[in-house]
């Protein structure tokens, strides 16, 4: 057993196993003078530190030195799994271009397709392990991970194939969703009968054996003007639920397109991007069960000025998670505290908003929060330690890395001094 002692705040995130929402986002159960014991992977106590003391006097403490034990923050929404960045871009919108006049051109998601069916699974292993180890290192302990740049059924397949690789290697909880409803290959877009083609490609080749062989929870579709229509996307999406697999959505990201309304009549764990969500797309997610995944981070990397409106979704009584997006193309950042960052100066999410979206609620985005985004008996003992005197610090130092060390199921997952 050990007893996690000495910290000078235990932000617990303590109360349901659900996605929170309105006024619950505000209540961090932070408490004082407390401690955290643990066994056999999962929280067995949390209280009094005098009190925890007597009560496991055989036990191996964990000195937190002062510092602040939180929950490990859960990336629910990554596209980890690519070959080279696409820097250039960046300069190309900088010159006024827009998101889908690059993919037009050939960029965009495109140019990590063709990267991506050039590489063997070995290569993109290799990538994907040093990123996910970095955005370890700073308080992340859940990912999400997705395919969607193979946009072919080998190449789908590779992706999942080095998600599962991973999952047996990496110290963090992965959670590895199919995303072959990314875009539409360039080669299925000269004709209607084409891009059909590539739907029934989706549904009748890639999902059976995606599902046959075990290599995701989730299914995702990019439901845009330009890329899936509504109607193509309830139909892949309906297909996944019915062949196991809970459901996610790319909605309403650059224009309103019905996504999420159509993610809470689908009854998805998700709705993610949502910067151009319409008015009855906020009341749908509400009235659901279906959280609003906002990703700053990627309207920050794409110049734009319009966020994900947060604030209505949360008084509207929707539940909010905040993500990283990591990606190469829009999103190129490992660093979730960042996220928190944005997340409180631009989506104006108070600090324990803010929290409790990168831990209840991104856990509830992946059907997890049964089991991690909160430190309370019978949860799995997930857990951060940050370098910092008070909470609000987390998003206060943006950009600096002050996690210093993390546990997932009661296992260290980073580099850790001695004395920790």
């Amino acid at each position: 057993m050990k007893l996690f002692v000495n910290a000078t705040q235990v932000v617990t995130c303590a109360g349901p196993a659900r996605g929170r929402r309105g006024g619950e986002m505000n209540d961090l159960a932070l408490l004082t003078d407390a401690a955290v014991a643990v066994e056999a992977g999962r929280i067995v106590a949390v209280g009094s530190q005098e009190a925890l003391w007597r009560e496991y006097p055989v036990v191996e403490p964990i000195d937190c030195r002062g510092h602040i034990l939180t929950p490990g923050l859960v990336d629910s929404h990554t596209h980890a799994i690519f070959g080279r960045a696409r820097y250039q871009e960046q300069e190309l919108r900088a010159a006024g271009i827009g998101y889908m006049e690059i993919a037009k051109r050939g960029g965009g998601i495109h140019a990590s397709v063709r990267d991506l069916r050039m590489r063997s699974e070995d290569e993109l292993y290799a990538l994907a392990r040093a990123r996910l180890l970095t955005l370890a290192s700073y308080g992340t302990t859940t990912v999400e991970i997705k395919s969607g740049y193979g946009l072919s059924l080998d190449d789908e397949l590779k992706s999942l194939r080095v998600i599962q690789r991973l999952q047996g290697d990496l110290p963090l909880r992965l959670v590895p969703t199919w995303l072959g409803a990314h875009e539409i290959p360039l080669d299925y877009r000269d004709s209607a009968s084409r891009r059909s083609e590539y739907v029934q490609l989706l549904l009748q080749e890639m999902l059976p054996q995606v599902v046959r062989d075990g290599l995701a929870t989730f299914a995702d579709v990019f439901c845009e003007p330009g890329v899936f229509t509504p109607g193509e996307t309830r139909a892949i999406l309906t297909a996944a639920q019915g062949a196991g697999l809970s459901l996610k959505l790319h909605a309403d990201e650059l224009e309103p397109s019905g996504g999420a309304e159509l993610a809470a009549e689908l009854g998805a764990a998700s709705a993610d991007h949502l910067a151009a969500i319409s008015e009855d797309g906020i009341r749908a997610l509400a009235a659901s069960r279906t959280v609003a995944t906002l990703l700053p981070g990627t309207m920050l990397f794409l110049g734009k000025t319009k966020q994900a409106p947060a604030r209505e979704l949360i008084a509207t009584g929707a539940a909010v998670a905040l993500a990283s997006d990591f990606n190469p193309g829009t999103s190129p950042t490992v660093n979730f505290p960042l996220i928190l960052t944005l997340g409180v100066s631009q989506l104006h999410l108070s600090v324990a908003e803010a929290l409790i979206a990168a831990t209840v609620n991104g856990a509830a985005a992946l059907n997890l929060a049964h089991h991690t985004g909160q430190l309370a008996p019978g949860f799995s003992a997930d857990l951060a330690l940050w370098a910092c005197d008070d909470v609000r610090e987390i998003p206060y130092w943006y950009g600096d890395r002050r996690c210093v060390a993390t546990w997932v199921a009661g296992q260290p997952t980073l580099a850790q001094s001695p004395s920790l």
